[in-house]
């Protein structure tokens, strides 16, 4: 096998495994309209990443990142949210006083988008500077948050109590703002742990000189 299939082994079998995912999650959802608006991203991404594979290949840490939000997605998609199993193992191993499955979501909503920011920010050299790159990128991550809890907002005004299960707030008066700040914990981890593997995968996609440095 050459290196150009090698490369393009991986993302094709994760996503066969995610179209698969979806298939079974959507045969017998605990609310249909709660799993089709959950799963919507992941229906949106995985044809777009199809299409932009050859003009604009991620790296493999963004691909990775992607595969699991997804992942992520579609559980709480099949179940809803405040009903994923694992939620409620974390609840019962952590002594919660609900299932915390919404904020894994919502730290994934920060950690991935943060790297996919990074790496556009990056390839197109739109922002000199480590530090301001770091501050762009947490910027753009928590006008995303923001703007996806303004659809969580106009869902629950159209849908009413059909909303519930999208929200998924389980009671909790301060979700809105709990969630955001789960978005800004997974994009400060992302930077922390993750920006000199990225750099180094960047380097090897666009072997280039770079806005960062």
């Amino acid at each position: 096998m050459n290196r150009d299939a090698s490369r393009d082994a991986g993302p094709m079998i994760a996503a066969v495994v995610l179209v698969g995912l979806l298939v079974v999650s959507g045969l017998h959802p605990y609310d249909r309209l709660t799993w089709l608006l959950e799963v919507f991203p992941v229906l949106i991404a995985l044809p777009l990443m199809a299409v932009t594979r050859r003009s604009y290949p991620l790296t493999t840490l963004l691909y990775v990142g992607i595969f699991f939000h997804a992942i992520v997605l579609i559980g709480g998609g099949a179940y809803s949210y405040a009903r994923v199993p694992l939620g409620f193992d974390l609840q019962n191993l952590f002594h919660l006083s609900r299932n915390p499955y919404d904020k894994i979501g919502h730290f994934f909503q920060g950690f991935v988008p943060a790297l996919l920011a990074r790496e556009i920010l990056i390839r197109g050299r739109y922002v000199t500077g480590r530090k301001m790159l770091a501050f762009v990128v947490v910027c753009i991550v928590l006008a995303f948050s923001a703007f996806y809890e303004l659809i969580e907002w106009i869902s629950a005004l159209m849908l009413g109590q059909g909303a519930d299960e999208f929200l998924g707030t389980q009671g909790d008066p301060w979700d809105t703002q709990s969630d955001m700040f789960m978005a800004l914990v997974g994009a400060t981890t992302a930077l922390l742990s993750l920006s000199r593997l990225h750099d180094r995968q960047l380097a090897q996609v666009v072997p280039s000189p770079r806005a960062t440095r």
